[in-house]
C-alpha cells in the first residue's frame, strides 16, 4: 500500500499590521476548489484574526479548517500547542491539500520551520515555504531599518547608548528566512519610493530571494503556493540573530485587552484608535466593535499612524455585541494612557 503524500505547509509572516491577514484572505476567496486549512497564531487572547478569516472561503475553507493559537507565542510553544494542533489537521479522514499558518507579528519563524524536522511532522508534511510580509510605508519611514552611518554617529557621541532595538531583530529574522517577501500597501508609495523599499528589502533578504509589490494582498495564490522549497531540509543554513539561543523570550512586548462598549459611529472611534497608537510605546491595536443601530460588526486595525476600518460581516443570533480591542506594545507602555484616550 502506498504511504500518503505530504501536506505542503506554507508560513506566512511579517511584522504587526504588514498585512498578512488581508494576504490570506485574498487566497481563500481564489482558492479555486483546493481545500486549505488554517493555523492562525495572535499575540493576545482575542483571535481577531481568525474570526476574520473564518468562513470566508466557504467550501474550500470551513470555519472547522480554521484553527487559533491565541496567547502564546507560536515559536515558542511548538511541543505544547502547536504540535498538537498541526496532528488534529492531519489526523483528519478528509485531510487538507494545503495548510497555511499565519504566525503572529512577534513570531520568529526559524524555530516554527525546525519542528519540521521532528520526524513524526516530517514523515506527513513538508514547508512549501515561508511567506514574508513586510509594510512598505513603514520600511520607507525607517521603521525598520537601521541607518549605520547614523548609528555610529550616535554612538560616537554617547558610547553607552545602546541601539539593540527589538522590533530590529524579529524584521531581519522574518526576512532572513523567507522564500519570498511581499510588500504591501504599494499603492501608498510613489514608483521611486517603491523602487527604494524594494531595493532595501532584497539586499536584507537571502540572495535568492525577490521582493513582490502588492496591494491589498491581492496576488494570485498561485505564485505564492507551489513553491516546494522544502525548508525543514535547509532552514539550518538561513541565518538567525537568535540562534545562540536555547530560546527566546517576548520580555520586550506587553499586550492587554480592552473592553471599549458599544459605539454610536465608526469614524470617531477610528480617531480614538489613531489617538491611541500614538502613545508612546504603542505598536498595533485590533479588534471588533458594536455601532449603535447597526447590524455588522466594526473591525478596526491599526498600527503606526493608520487606522482602517471596515464592516465585515452581521452579527449572528445569539451572539454577544461585544467591543473589544487588542492592544500591543513595547514592555513598560502606558496602559492607562490608551484607557484614558478610549473613554474620554
Amino acid at each position: 500500500m502506498s504511504l500518503p503524500s505530504k501536506v505542503p505547509v506554507t508560513v506566512i509572516t511579517g511584522f504587526l499590521g504588514a498585512g498578512k491577514t488581508s494576504l490570506i484572505r485574498h487566497m481563500l476567496e481564489n482558492a479555486n476548489g483546493r481545500k486549505l486549512a488554517l493555523i492562525i497564531n495572535e499575540f493576545g487572547d482575542l483571535g481577531i484574526d481568525g474570526d476574520i478569516l473564518k468562513g470566508c472561503g466557504d467550501e474550500t475553507c470551513s470555519e472547522d479548517d480554521v484553527l487559533e493559537l491565541t496567547n502564546g507565542c507560536i515559536c515558542c510553544t511548538v511541543a505544547d500547542d502547536f504540535i498538537p494542533t498541526l496532528e488534529t489537521l492531519l489526523d483528519r479522514d478528509e485531510r487538507p491539500d494545503h495548510i497555511i499558518i499565519e504566525t503572529s507579528g512577534l513570531a520568529l519563524p526559524k524555530p516554527l520551520i525546525k519542528a519540521f524536522q521532528w520526524p513524526e511532522v516530517r514523515s506527513r508534511t513538508t514547508v512549501d515555504g515561508v511567506i514574508t510580509v513586510v509594510d512598505g510605508p513603514a520600511v520607507k519611514s525607517g521603521l525598520f531599518a537601521d541607518d549605520p552611518e547614523l548609528i555610529k554617529k550616535q554612538r560616537e557621541a554617547d558610547p553607552t547608548l545602546d541601539h539593540e532595538n527589538p522590533l530590529e531583530e524579529v524584521f531581519g529574522d522574518q526576512l532572513a528566512c523567507a522564500d519570498m517577501v511581499i510588500v504591501s500597501k504599494s499603492d501608498m508609495l510613489d514608483q521611486a519610493e517603491l523602487d527604494s523599499v524594494l531595493n532595501l528589502v532584497n539586499k536584507a533578504a537571502r540572495t535568492s530571494v525577490e521582493a513582490i509589490p502588492a496591494v491589498h494582498g491581492r496576488l494570485d495564490p498561485g505564485i505564492i503556493l507551489g513553491l516546494n522549497a522544502a525548508v525543514e531540509d535547509d532552514v539550518d543554513a538561513r541565518p538567525s540573530c537568535h540562534d545562540d539561543e536555547e530560546e527566546h523570550e517576548h520580555d520586550d512586548f506587553d499586550t492587554f485587552t480592552l473592553d471599549v462598549g458599544a459605539q454610536s459611529e465608526p469614524a470617531g472611534f477610528a480617531e480614538k484608535a489613531k489617538q491611541a497608537l500614538g502613545v508612546e510605546g504603542v505598536l498595533r491595536i485590533k479588534g471588533v466593535i458594536a455601532i449603535d443601530g447597526k447590524p455588522a460588526r466594526l473591525i478596526v486595525q491599526g498600527v503606526g499612524t493608520r487606522v482602517e476600518h471596515y464592516f465585515d460581516r452581521p452579527w449572528r443570533d445569539g451572539e454577544t455585541r461585544a467591543s473589544q480591542l487588542v492592544v500591543i506594545g513595547l514592555q513598560g507602555f502606558d496602559r492607562a494612557a490608551v484607557e484614558a484616550v478610549f473613554e474620554a
